[in-house]
């Protein structure tokens, strides 16, 4: 197993993480706490998307032209912004610019972690590298929702948030470290 798609994917789980705690329950916080109707839910929710497939096919070209950990760690760090921005506002009209930057993060590691660890990885190990990225992706949405809840339920979501946004500022150290062996 290549050591340093196995310390990058690492590096990511922690962002992973933060991703199934959040993700899992915003829609609920989003309609709870920040008064959004079942169809401003889902609407902040394409804008999101929607900013990915504007902007995909231009983040994998800057990739290919400026290299893939510069974007990946700007796509950390946007994650991290927004995860502490929702914990600060208190109406869904402020999640539109969160959702866009949101929507901006997720087609950035969505295009760019994959593409980084094709190539890292040698021609013969692409599809077990692949397979690692892809576990610790599902690890984090398989401990990510428990937690996420857990927190949800007895601190609150603000302070989810504050703990998911920590938990990105460790995978962006560990990313950055990664990067520099």
């Amino acid at each position: 197993m290549n050591r340093k798609v196995v310390a990058f994917c690492v590096s990511l789980l922690p962002l992973m993480i933060s991703s199934g705690m959040v993700y899992s329950i915003l829609p609920i916080y989003i309609s709870d706490e920040l008064k959004a109707s079942d169809f401003a839910v889902g609407l902040l929710f394409t804008i999101g998307a929607l900013t990915g497939v504007f902007t995909s096919i231009l983040i994998g070209r800057i990739s290919d032209k400026f290299g893939r950990m510069p974007l990946i760690l700007l796509s950390q760090i946007a994650f991290a912004i927004v995860m502490l921005a929702y914990s600060f506002i208190s109406y869904y009209i402020y999640a539109i610019p969160i959702h866009v930057l949101e929507g901006f993060a997720w087609a950035t590691i969505g295009t760019v972690a994959p593409a980084y660890i094709t190539d890292l990885a040698g021609r013969d190990e692409r599809g077990e590298s692949m397979g690692v990225y892809n576990t610790v992706w599902s690890l984090g949405w398989v401990v990510g929702p428990i937690l996420g809840g857990f927190l949800a339920e007895f601190f609150g979501f603000r302070l989810m948030l504050r703990f998911a946004f920590l938990m990105i500022i460790v995978g962006l150290i560990l990313s950055a470290f990664a990067n520099s062996k």
